[in-house]
């Protein structure tokens, strides 16, 4: 017989596969722009694997949406489902963002500071595709999301001394304007992680 508990979460399972499998496919969105930029132009063509994660991560989303359409009641808050889903939507959308910036602009050689930002991505990626399955018995994933947060602020400085280095004297405008953007788009994805390490945080303390 199902537990008080259970019945008033609601025993709809799949939503953690789901979220697991979109973790999978952030933690591989940003594994491949790491590689990408770390190898770069060599490694341009993985600019379309990356495409293809975002792709991935969109049919996650509407698989999400649709289940949540049709279930009266969820094993968590439907709005942290949907914040949740949002959220890891967001880290792949601005990670392919970066690797499409980088054709468009024909960029011929990365900035090392665009090297680490996108280490620093790769890494709290893979810290929310190890909290995500943790999720199913609201265990505790304070390790990986303080981690997130860690990278996050990492980011932030590195950040900060890449738009800085922009505006030393002698670089081409448009070079700024261009890396700027890439600059811009690296911060916006690891600000993500740290928005679905908060979300994933929150869920956990609702539900322990």
């Amino acid at each position: 017989m199902a537990s008080i508990s259970n019945l008033i979460r609601g025993t709809d399972r799949e939503y953690f596969d789901l979220f697991e499998r979109a973790g999978a496919n952030v933690e591989r969105a940003g594994d491949l722009l790491d590689e990408m930029l770390a190898g770069f132009p060599d490694s341009h063509g993985l600019a379309n694997d990356i495409r293809d994660c975002e792709r991935d991560g969109d049919q996650i989303n509407h698989e999400l949406i649709e289940r949540l359409n049709r279930t009266f009641v969820t094993p968590i808050d439907r709005q942290d489902i949907l914040d949740l889903a949002s959220s890891l939507d967001d880290i792949v959308d601005y990670t392919e963002e970066v690797a499409d910036y980088l054709g468009l602009y024909k960029i011929e050689a990365p900035m090392a500071q665009a090297q680490s930002l996108s280490h620093v991505l790769g890494q709290a990626t893979r810290e929310i595709a190890l909290a995500i399955p943790l999720l199913r018995g609201f265990r505790d994933i304070s390790e990986h999301t303080l981690e997130v947060h860690r990278l996050e602020n990492a980011g932030d400085r590195i950040v900060r001394g890449a738009i800085a280095s922009l505006f030393e004297v002698g670089i081409d405008p448009m070079v700024v304007i261009c890396w700027k953007d890439i600059f811009e788009r690296l911060e916006q994805a690891i600000d993500s992680t740290e928005r679905a390490a908060d979300i994933l945080d929150g869920i956990v303390i609702k539900n322990a």
